[in-house]
């Protein structure tokens, strides 16, 4: 799997974390967000987004030998779901997204593992494609902190709409990957667009 596929794919996953900050902004927009807050946001958001496909590949591998012939499928069928998910999320209103108290870490916690369940996912998706997991967790967990300290701020200053467009266009690219999968699979002796 190429640097910009996973670059991709971290950049999809990071559309979530990045809602959660644009939301996390706009709840603390009347109240004076620390340095040391908006640091504990983006890093919990980074840390499970970044520990859920380490797991997920891990789980994988131990599998990977008995559905090795449908791998592919599975992929497809994964990113395929999550993609979907993503582009429903991404029609929600922000205002109805909004949460209490962000800072708190009874309230940051849930949101970090419910934002890094679909990275989860995606590492099953890595353990039959790739046998080096290091820097695509590494990677994810860099761009969701970068993507999530711009959210936050976003979401202070402008950004009630920008959370639910990420969400959409995270959530096409994850489908576009699946079938990039499909199309290498059974149409394709080279790699479609070996770049990705």
């Amino acid at each position: 799997m190429s640097f910009v596929t996973i670059l991709l794919i971290a950049l999809s996953l990071s559309f979530d974390s990045f809602a959660v900050s644009v939301c996390s902004g706009l709840s603390m927009c009347r109240k004076s967000l620390k340095l040391s807050q908006t640091l504990r946001i983006a890093g919990s958001l980074a840390v499970f987004q970044a520990a859920m496909p380490l797991l997920g590949w891990l789980i994988g591998n131990t599998f990977n030998n008995v559905v090795e012939q449908y791998d592919h499928w599975i992929a497809f069928g994964l990113l395929l779901i999550l993609g979907l998910k993503m582009i429903k999320e991404g029609t929600v209103p922000a205002h109805e997204k909004k949460i209490k108290n962000p800072a708190r870490w009874r309230v940051l916690i849930p949101l970090s593992v419910a934002t890094s369940i679909d990275a989860f996912v995606i590492g099953i998706s890595f353990s039959f494609f790739s046998n080096q997991i290091i820097m695509p967790v590494i990677l994810i967990g860099v761009v969701t902190f970068t993507v999530s300290l711009i959210g936050i701020y976003m979401g202070r200053k402008i950004g009630k709409r920008l959370s639910g467009i990420a969400e959409i266009v995270g959530g096409i690219t994850l489908i576009v990957i699946g079938l990039k999968f499909i199309l290498d699979e059974y149409y394709f002796t080279e790699p479609l667009l070996s770049i990705f």
